[in-house]
């Protein structure tokens, strides 16, 4: 059965359960409800036939918000006898297509897919004309933290930046986020300061997120703290007190 384009309620249109963008920016929305008021509606959306009634959007979801804010009752569609799978499919094109997702959202989008179409890494790419290499990339993305995630989806943070810091513990990657979103430190920077710290240290010699961490130490315990031996992932802790009572803060810190 070939595609029909028609005009249809937009009270019988389910939105699509599998759109990959999941910010809808209120200013964008408000820039195209009035670009389609003086020009009208220059793309139609894609629908097809709901398993249950109605329509399932497949594509055109900023449109059809438009319209919604518009308070217009129909918008003109293109209704396709499209699969389940190839809705998938052409909404995260679709979408792709204008560039406009951010890399979180095409991540858990090539996500969705994989789970749902039990596609693999190589056959998601070669279907939507990416490298098998840059698929996995942005899904590792995912194994960020949300706090990594929502900096990213924010454009405070990149997907260099998470790339640089993936191998890294959890309390590394917390402090370089409050570093790259507190100093606007670019991929660039981050690359050296890692490196850097790569290096063997020397007694005089201390990496960034050391001192930062004796000196979140020095602060709660209010006495002079030195770690050493860090890079090697085992070393020692000091603690210096000089009087009975300052042991005792220690011990009840401990506690």
């Amino acid at each position: 059965m070939t595609d029909i384009l028609k005009d249809i309620l937009i009270s019988d249109i389910t939105t699509n359960p599998n759109q990959p963008r999941q910010i809808f920016k209120e200013e964008d929305i408000k820039a195209l409800a009035e670009s389609i008021a003086n020009n009208g509606l220059i793309q139609p959306i894609i629908v097809r036939p709901s398993d249950i009634i109605g329509y399932e959007l497949i594509a055109g979801e900023r449109r059809l918000r438009a319209h919604q804010f518009l308070g217009k009752s129909h918008i003109q569609a293109i209704i396709t006898q499209k699969s389940y799978q190839e809705s998938m499919k052409q909404a995260l094109i679709e979408n792709l297509q204008r560039a406009d997702l951010n890399p979180i959202e095409e991540a858990k989008a090539y996500q969705n897919i994989i789970d749902k179409l039990g596609m693999t890494h190589q056959e998601l790419a070669k279907s939507i004309g990416k490298s098998r290499p840059y698929i996995s990339n942005q899904l590792r993305l995912l194994q960020l933290s949300s706090s990594w995630q929502t900096a990213i989806e924010e454009g405070l943070a990149t997907p260099g930046h998470a790339r640089l810091i993936l191998p890294l513990s959890k309390e590394e990657q917390n402090f370089w986020l409050t570093e790259i979103t507190g100093h606007q430190i670019s991929v660039h920077q981050l690359e050296k300061s890692l490196k850097k710290e790569d290096k063997q240290p020397t007694s005089k010699e201390k990496t960034i997120f050391q001192n930062h961490l004796e000196e979140e130490l020095q602060k709660s315990l209010g006495l002079s703290v030195s770690i050493s031996g860090f890079q090697q992932k085992k070393g020692h802790l000091s603690i210096t007190f000089s009087n009975e009572e300052e042991f005792n803060r220690i011990i009840n810190k401990l506690k």
